[in-house]
């Protein structure tokens, strides 16, 4: 297992990522329940200040009600034989999501009613939830619906649906300023990998980094939360706070696969997590997928809702929605979650979140250009050409007249910040280049 976090390998925290998902990958979590408690225990392992609230059943939170909480201990259907046809205990997708508990004969027109299947994915079980309606029912393939011969059947559902309390994980990182980077993904499906398990390994993943740097400009508030209702309920208890020191935020969602990488804006559209997401993403894929605000589904709605206005964008791998085995048993590790595109979802947020922390506005010290030959930072030999290993450098020192940051730069040159950052280094050893705020 990865133990040093401060500089790590992205290929590393990939592999660690993965291995966290893997002992994660058979909790069953749902809004509510010892699934969402197990999964933030194992985390706060991992993240030692991680704070684990409770918020009761029936809790008002702006328009919405804290549901009751839901436990279930076995659900399936047998047939006359006694044999388990369709067993919670094999996939915990069998079950539909907060089903209300049964115990009944039924004959197989009666049960189709009750039955969920996908059948334009004839071989995958789909991801099925009725939160805030009570019934009760069974997720299986087409194929096997298809395949159930007349007869009668046994459906158990041993589930209890009473108050409780609906549990999520939060960690403060405390640094230089009382200003914030929020930082949201969530704890509340069951055994799916890249629409579950690839935000909460490699929000941690990143948490870990962040807490072994040595100093840090921002300070970060990472929450781990049931979606929807948990945003929700995490509002209605920080929303002063939230709008008063978020600088910037991300809402952490299908991180995890290794076909692209995805963009969501902002509700606004024009925040500063906005442009650092999509000049990040730019310079890792240029054909990065852009959507729009009116393709949101996940968080986001409700931390940049109106009276919320919160800068918060979402940076993905394969959008949810967008791939084909998104709410289905197809979703797994090693077929659509990899070590690979773990990696990969963190080395975006993780230059992301380096932009915010390390951008500054600087300023040339000299009138005219600066003389880098004499400081070993330009070629001392002059001929057709030899000035082109240094453009870049040349470029940035042009615009450094104390009245755009670094990040602007990056952007109004086309060069990724990373490799400005690289080239300022050296300047502002040599004293050519300061902050104009008075700190780089």
């Amino acid at each position: 297992m990865l133990s040093d976090f401060k500089a790590p390998d992205s290929s590393a925290v990939g592999k660690w990522c993965f291995a966290l998902a893997k002992e994660l990958w058979p909790i069953n979590r749902s809004l509510t329940g010892e699934g969402v408690r197990t999964t933030l225990a194992r985390l706060k392992e991992e993240l030692p200040n991680l704070v684990v609230h409770e918020v009761p059943s029936g809790t008002s939170a702006f328009d919405w009600i804290v549901p009751d909480e839901w436990t279930i201990r076995d659900a399936y259907i047998e047939d006359q034989a006694g044999n388990r046809i369709v067993d919670f205990r094999e996939h915990n997708l069998h079950v539909l999501g907060y089903s209300e508990p049964v115990d009944k004969w039924l004959d197989l027109k009666d049960l189709q009613s009750h039955l969920y299947s996908q059948p334009d994915q004839p071989e995958a079980i789909p991801y099925i939830t009725s939160y805030y309606k009570r019934r009760w029912g069974f997720c299986l393939s087409e194929q096997q619906r298809l395949s159930l011969p007349d007869g009668k059947y046994r459906a158990v559902i041993d589930s209890d649906l009473k108050p409780g309390v609906l549990n999520y994980g939060e960690l403060l990182i405390q640094g230089e300023t009382e200003e914030e980077i929020f930082l949201s993904t969530y704890v509340c499906h069951p055994s799916m990998a890249n629409n579950e398990l690839s935000g909460p390994v490699v929000t941690t993943a990143v948490a870990k980094w962040l807490s072994a740097q040595p100093a840090l400009k921002y300070s970060y508030r990472i929450v781990l939360i049931p979606e929807t209702i948990g945003s929700v309920v995490y509002l209605s208890k920080n929303i002063p706070t939230l709008k008063s020191r978020t600088y910037a935020g991300y809402n952490i969602s299908c991180i995890g696969d290794d076909r692209c990488y995805s963009f969501l804006p902002s509700r606004a559209g024009n925040t500063i997590a906005d442009a650092v997401a999509q000049h990040v993403l730019k310079h890792i894929d240029p054909a990065f997928k852009r959507y729009t605000w009116l393709d949101r589904g996940s968080d986001e709605r409700q931390y940049c809702a109106p009276g919320a206005d919160l800068p918060v964008a979402t940076i993905m791998r394969s959008k949810y929605g967008q791939y084909p085995e998104y709410h289905t048993s197809l979703d797994c590790l090693g077929t659509v979650v990899t070590a690979e595109g773990l990696a990969g979802g963190f080395g975006a947020l993780r230059a992301a979140l380096n932009i915010l922390e390390k951008d500054f506005v600087p300023r040339v010290t000299t009138i005219g250009e600066p003389q880098l030959g004499k400081r070993g930072l330009y070629p001392d030999l002059s001929q057709k050409g030899s000035g082109n290993s240094v453009r870049d450098m040349m470029n940035m020192i042009s615009y450094c007249d104390g009245t755009r940051s670094l990040f602007e730069i990056a952007e109004v040159i086309n060069v990724s910040f990373e490799r400005l950052l690289d080239l300022s280094k050296p300047l502002v050893q040599e004293g050519l280049l300061v902050s104009a705020a008075g700190k780089t």
